[in-house]
């Protein structure tokens, strides 16, 4: 990770918050935050119809931005997505058609609009999609205009070709041309919206660096890339990944109390870091919060929880969740706001073995991880633990007309008949 010492007050406080790894011109970045407000962009392609807390680094990024009075773009990658990113895949991805990707990229757009202002003030952020540019290129213009300032040497040098290269799978012409495109997706939005700098994650450090280079070789001008780090947790768990799937940010796909129960979760190593990360907290205030340590830890992590919910969902949804989880799990009440799944009533009529039940959750992927969580005395059924996997649950064992179904102690659904 970069440790240069900035003077821009953008940089110091996101080089504080842990958000740089690296950067190319590093001066002179800093410099240009200093002279005046800087125009940066970062991608996303669509390749769901929601983003999830894996991209809410570099939101929290285009967030530091704009309370520092700098104009953050995101574009959506309507254009890029014909394509895929193939950096450090192991393989390539199925193409999606021009149905998913319109749909995706609205998911994608509302997801935006949930963490950044668009509202068309000073310092309002900018969404624009590369589609608009990129369905105009004809083939052998972007080949005269753009191929030959790439050098194919130096693209079979980056890490995220390299490994593929090594693998059986190969890399295709078509996701070769991946940075081609978003080197002209920069240059296209320095020409029309002055952009000087593009973000992405630490994987995009090959194609961020071309886009650069072509800037300066088309332009004459001097433009800048940051990256920022690739988060794990302490135990080393890939950011944004839980046994139960990709933890979405629209509420339609992932229930505002599951999103606030995720931060909640946090391994106590990870407290401070995350706080300083994902919240707008002070710094300061951060690391006090992260240095507590035995029962305080847990009310540093509910602050978490709730303040990282608040930027995604807003204050009042994230104060609910937060309600919900004292009621649930301090108070002992069953509460209306945990996630609930509908099963069909017969089901219950005729009656389910324990195991099943929890598979019919989502809690666990399969009878085989049911049965081990059985097994392990981590199951209960209305707070009842499980000792047998294959007890029949049937409509009887209902409690207010529900029935509360627990994996562990911080993972809830609530189980409704139809």
């Amino acid at each position: 990770m970069e440790h240069t010492t900035y003077k821009s007050p953008f940089l110091q406080e996101a080089q504080a918050r842990g958000y740089i790894y690296q950067s190319t011109h590093s001066e002179a970045l800093d410099q240009a935050f200093l002279e005046g407000p800087v125009s940066a962009y970062i991608g996303f392609d669509p390749t769901a119809d929601s983003l999830h807390v894996g991209h809410a680094l570099c939101l929290m990024v285009l967030r530091l931005m704009q309370r520092h009075g700098h104009r953050p773009i995101a574009l959506v990658g309507d254009g890029t997505a014909q394509i895929g990113d193939p950096s450090f895949r192991e393989e390539a991805r199925s193409l999606m058609t021009a149905e998913t990707i319109a749909q995706n990229s609205e998911g994608v757009a509302r997801s935006l609009q949930q963490f950044l202002n668009f509202d068309g003030a000073e310092s309002s952020a900018l969404m624009l999609h590369n589609a608009a540019w990129l369905n105009r290129l004809t083939y052998l213009d972007l080949l005269r205009d753009v191929g030959v300032h790439f050098s194919v040497n130096r693209m079979l040098s980056f890490d995220s070709v390299r490994q593929r290269l090594e693998r059986e799978q190969g890399l295709t012409f078509l996701e070769f041309n991946y940075s081609i495109l978003q080197s002209y997706d920069f240059r296209a939005l320095n020409r029309a919206e002055g952009v000087t700098l593009q973000i992405g994650g630490s994987d995009q450090w090959g194609n961020i660096v071309a886009g650069v280079e072509l800037v300066r070789r088309t332009e004459g001008k001097q433009v800048f890339g940051l990256t920022l780090p690739l988060i794990t947790t302490a135990s080393g768990a890939k950011m944004g990944k839980s046994a139960q799937g990709a933890r979405w940010v629209l509420a339609e796909k992932l229930p505002v109390f599951e999103y606030w129960q995720f931060w909640r979760n946090t391994e106590d190593a990870d407290v401070g870091r995350f706080l300083k990360m994902f919240t707008d907290l002070p710094v300061t205030e951060c690391e006090r919060l992260g240095a507590l340590e035995g029962a305080e830890i847990n009310d540093a992590k509910k602050i978490l929880a709730t303040e990282a919910t608040a930027i995604c969902h807003g204050r009042a949804a994230a104060e609910e969740a937060a309600q919900t989880a004292i009621a649930t799990f301090e108070q002992g009440r069953l509460s209306t706001s945990l996630p609930t799944i509908a099963l069909a009533r017969h089901m219950l009529e005729e009656g389910l073995p324990a195991y099943r039940i929890f598979v019919e959750t989502g809690l666990v992927k399969s009878g085989g991880e049911a049965r081990r969580l059985i097994r392990g005395g981590g199951a209960r059924l209305n707070d009842v633990v499980v000792s047998d996997e294959n007890q029949t649950v049937t409509l009887n064992d209902l409690s207010e007309g529900v029935l509360r179904v627990s994996s562990g102690k911080k993972n809830h659904v609530i189980i409704k008949p139809e």
